[in-house]
């Protein structure tokens, strides 16, 4: 059977899709059913209507959330419509479970209008801890999270935007160090100009990326200033004073790549031409802008990663959404901020330098690789359980510190309970 074979059998055997409800509560007698329902239900409903912030008391709200699309940009298909998208949203939601032990409802939405977006968000809000938006086109993701950061009292996270973005820069950090290079000086050249090339290139900025380092390239080349009108305002932050005017052009004397637009796009000639030790982070979906491989043997000195799972330093953004969110949900955030995105970046890349202690069960899931910081690992792996104990915390920690928190905790007790939650997920 084919790969697609395979997988329409494996999402049709059994109950059809890969998700379902169940009850947290008994309800198998007469007693139980008058508390689950009615009578005995008004009592939280009535606790509710006095103090809102009872509904984490009484309800799921605190450990729900909602993976929302309207399928305009999913994952390499296009524009397929909200339906079509409705597998991917399902399969968000077992991620969300299994790494997490956060429940979701994902919720596919038949517009692709903006406005419409944002109202339907905040309608359903009060049934969410927090929102993990989803494969959302280029620029409306852009507004539609902005506007909805502004509106909600909870988490709204756009996962295409800042997932790729955190990842990849805890791999920036680590492969920086590795090549004895400092953040502050490095020639960044993005292929792509989408919304997580825009992300990553914000991300980078904060972490100490100078903005004239920056090329961005589009469609149409890089994005230099004179190039023309039609740059949203979402490219015009990244257009340059610069002679260049290809991806060729901006790759010499480059010390990192990032892509994030389409296969083949990068040749062995153009990763030759950048700068000694240079990080090459081809990360088109399904295929790369150039396979580790043929970039290795055209610079041998090169760190590559890409978003793939049969090449070393995979950028997947499993290793942030399902545990941002935890943390955030632990502490009642009001919202997923740039300390808190941060904060996730750099216990990724803290977590890598760890690789001696890398538990038996993943190091048998990726038989005959080295687990040695260095150039084959600078991010860690998806199945990694230990990403729950760094990512989580920090985010939480951050949280607290920059004041988005409602209900701060204490860290070591986090922590256990942590500890805990990685037993219940391993039965899951």
């Amino acid at each position: 059977m084919s790969l697609n074979d395979d997988a329409l059998e494996y999402h049709a055997k059994g109950r059809a899709g890969k998700i379902k409800v169940v009850p947290t509560k008994s309800c198998v007698t007469a007693d139980d059913l008058s508390l689950a329902y009615s009578p005995g239900v008004a009592a939280p409903c009535l606790a509710i209507e006095k103090n809102p912030e009872d509904a984490y008391k009484y309800t799921a709200k605190g450990n729900l959330v909602a993976v929302l699309s309207n399928g305009s940009a999913v994952l390499g298909l296009g524009n397929i419509g909200a339906l079509a998208g409705k597998p991917v949203m399902e399969g968000k939601g077992v991620l969300f479970k299994r790494f997490a032990d956060i429940d979701v409802f994902d919720i596919e939405v038949d517009t692709q209008d903006v406005d419409e977006m944002v109202r339907f968000c905040e309608m359903i809000s009060p049934t969410f801890g927090g929102i993990n938006l989803e494969d959302i086109r280029a620029p409306e993701c852009f507004e539609i999270e902005e506007r909805l950061k502004e509106s909600l009292d909870i988490p709204v996270f756009h996962d295409d935007q800042h997932g790729t973005a955190i990842i990849s820069a805890a791999a920036l950090l680590n492969g920086i160090e590795i090549q004895d290079k400092k953040i502050g000086e490095v020639k960044v050249v993005f292929s792509g100009a989408g919304a997580a090339s825009i992300s990553c290139a914000k991300l980078y900025k904060d972490l100490g990326v100078l903005p004239e380092n920056i090329l961005m390239t589009d469609s149409q080349g890089v994005m230099w200033k004179g190039r023309g009108k039609g740059f949203n305002k979402y490219k015009e932050e990244f257009v340059a004073e610069t002679e260049c005017r290809t991806l060729s052009d901006a790759l010499v004397g480059a010390d990192v790549f990032v892509g994030l637009s389409q296969a083949g796009l990068v040749s062995q000639d153009m990763v030759k031409s950048m700068a000694d030790r240079p990080l090459v982070f081809a990360m088109a979906n399904p295929d790369p802008e150039i396979i580790p491989p043929d970039a290795m043997a055209a610079r041998p000195d090169a760190i590559c990663a890409t978003g793939r799972s049969d090449y070393a330093n995979q950028v997947n953004n499993v290793l942030g959404f399902p545990f941002i969110f935890r943390g955030a949900l632990d502490v009642r955030a009001s919202k997923i901020n740039e300390e808190m995105k941060q904060a996730a970046t750099y216990a990724l890349a803290e977590l890598a330098k760890r690789g001696e202690a890398v538990p038996d069960a993943v190091k048998q899931a990726y038989p005959g690789e080295s687990f040695d910081f260095g150039p084959t690992y600078i991010i860690p792996k998806p199945f990694d359980p230990r990403v729950l104990l760094y990512v989580a915390p920090a985010v939480a920690k951050a949280a607290m510190d920059s004041g988005v928190a409602r209900e701060p905790i204490d860290l070591k007790e986090y922590e256990t309970k942590l500890q805990q939650m990685l037993g219940e997920i391993a039965s899951l």
